[in-house]
């Protein structure tokens, strides 16, 4: 896939020193040529009222319509506003977690364009950092979803919260604000695949949740579908979970203790003059299963350490920024 936009790299569009901005929104997009110029005119509008400084970081995901365009006339009318452009697309997880970690502001809010994550709680989630809470996340009260996708969801959930490394907030998207701290922790951590909302957990920094009904979409239609919503799920599941990985070796434990318990049986059968050939035969059968199990266990772990020594894979990769200052 190539982008729309083939414009030189622009990296600057003001020059000095400027103070580090007090709120920093990341806005990831992709053809959100309808939603850019409305999405960022609510933002602004909803943190003026905070009287707190901020900009507002566009970063593209290689869109094929004229959203990139759109967004630097933007940028020509408002220094505040800031844009990156992908080489191509990175997903829906290594992409927003990149603009996240490029965005220098001492607290950083992430949301979507299509004004599915409401801009009125803005001011809330500032409030609650100027209070002292690291993390402010918006949860949803009810999804509009079908039938399959709650049940994949509810799915989702349940094995997260019974396998996970740490416990996932049902229904929180990610939307919400993160203070410095806790994203300086989470790019340490250097993930290939970053699961940002699950993260946000791990780092165990103070967290609180706004609940919020869900707007309808504004404009467009959305770039998920059943599979790309099932494969950020199991993603972000086995990013947040290496118990999982044991779970084979579980199952060979217990087919071994099956496999002694069927030669006692064998024993039993021994002497009580009964026939013990089935017996015989299906604790071995049973000992093969759970050996193949117990090494898939074993392999599974390794696999997991392996994981854990070779994060350097960058998220992304940059075809132009602009209006950044030179230090940025």
């Amino acid at each position: 896939m190539t982008c729309a936009s083939t414009a030189p790299a622009l990296t600057s569009a003001s020059a000095g020193a400027p103070e580090i901005e007090d709120i920093s929104v990341v806005i990831p997009c992709y053809n959100e040529e309808l939603n850019a110029q409305a999405i960022a005119a609510a933002v602004i509008a909803e943190l003026e009222k905070t009287g707190a400084s901020f900009e507002i970081l566009f970063i593209d995901n290689c869109s094929t319509d004229r959203t990139v365009p759109i967004i630097r006339e933007m940028c020509l009318r408002d220094p505040r506003i800031r844009l990156i452009v992908n080489t191509r697309n990175f997903g829906q997880m290594r992409s927003p977690t990149h603009g996240i970690f490029a965005a220098r502001g001492r607290a950083v809010i992430g949301m979507c364009a299509d004004f599915q994550d409401t801009p009125a709680l803005l001011p809330h989630f500032v409030e609650r950092w100027r209070a002292g809470v690291d993390i402010v996340l918006g949860v949803r009260e009810a999804e509009d979803s079908g039938t399959v996708l709650r049940l994949v969801r509810g799915l989702s959930y349940w094995l997260a919260k019974n396998f996970g490394d740490f416990q996932t907030i049902p229904n929180a998207t990610g939307f919400g604000l993160y203070s410095r701290r806790v994203v300086d922790a989470i790019k340490a951590l250097n993930e290939p695949e970053p699961f940002y909302r699950g993260l946000l957990v791990e780092t165990g920094f103070p967290l609180e949740t706004i609940g919020y009904v869900r707007p309808p979409r504004a404009r467009g239609a959305s770039k998920n579908n059943f599979f790309t919503l099932l494969d950020f799920a199991v993603t972000g599941l086995t990013g947040s979970s290496k118990r999982l990985l044991r779970v084979p070796l579980y199952f060979g434990v217990v087919g071994i203790v099956i496999a002694l318990a069927m030669l006692v049986g064998a024993g039993i059968a021994f002497f009580t003059g009964r026939p013990i050939a089935g017996w015989l035969i299906g604790s071995v059968m049973q000992a093969q299963v759970s050996l193949i199990f117990g090494f898939l266990g074993l392999m599974g772990d390794h696999v997991r350490q392996i994981s854990e020594r070779t994060r350097a894979a960058p998220l992304v990769h940059e075809r132009e920024r602009y209006n950044f200052p030179q230090d940025y």
